[in-house]
């Protein structure tokens, strides 16, 4: 059986800083941001705790592929994407924390 993926966008209480990551298991990795079980970790130092963006990929080899292609990207079009799903910013991590 195959496993999806889903990339995500992490972001400050201010909104400055944006990490992107990819994972099977999108609760638990935040939860991890959150309580920042790596202590030394980018979203640890710069504090990212707020999920902004998600989106599930069929296979997790799309959803890597998908976060390459974010990363990529410049920060205008990481902001441009949160906005189409989030346009106010707020924490999701309750929306997909059921």
């Amino acid at each position: 059986m195959e496993r999806g993926g889903l990339v995500y966008i992490l972001t400050n209480k201010s909104n400055a800083v944006l990490y992107t990551g990819v994972t099977s298991d999108i609760a638990y990795r935040i939860w991890q941001h959150k309580n920042h079980v790596y202590p030394n970790s980018f979203t640890s130092k710069y504090n990212c705790e707020k999920l902004v963006y998600y989106c599930f990929y069929p296979t997790i080899e799309e959803a890597i592929d998908a976060e390459k292609r974010i990363k990529a990207g410049s920060r205008l079009a990481k902001i441009k994407l949160i906005e189409s799903l989030n346009p106010q910013w707020k924490d999701l991590y309750d929306e997909i924390n059921i």
